[in-house]
């Protein structure tokens, strides 16, 4: 999947592991593309890489648009962005946040 993002110049590439904060997926990918069709161009091409390797069932959503799409591929889950678009949903500081109800420690 990585592989398939560089090929694509996709920029700040970040991999979030997801255990234990959530049932929904092992890991979640956000990367994003410098324009709309760049960000298109890139989901395209993960999309055909993952049905290559075997997936099946995969979930797209926002390809049209290209300012966020959004692929589901059961185990992991792709964000690909333009930059302003992330920036604004700031996705890594929601996830990297402790899970709900977890022991905050205080130095």
């Amino acid at each position: 999947m990585e592989t398939s993002l560089d090929d694509d110049k996709a920029e700040n590439v970040i991999v979030i592991g997801l255990a234990g904060k959530t049932d929904l997926a092992d890991y979640l990918v956000i990367a994003s593309g410098a324009s709309r069709r760049q960000v298109g161009a890139m989901a395209d091409h993960l999309q055909e890489k993952l049905k290559a390797g075997g997936y099946r069932g995969i979930s797209v959503e926002g390809a049209a648009q290209g300012d966020w799409v959004l692929i589901d591929a059961f185990d992991v889950i792709v964000h690909l962005f333009r930059p302003e678009v992330r920036q604004f949903y700031d996705l890594e500081k929601l996830w990297s946040a402790p899970p709900a109800g977890a022991a905050q420690r205080a130095d």
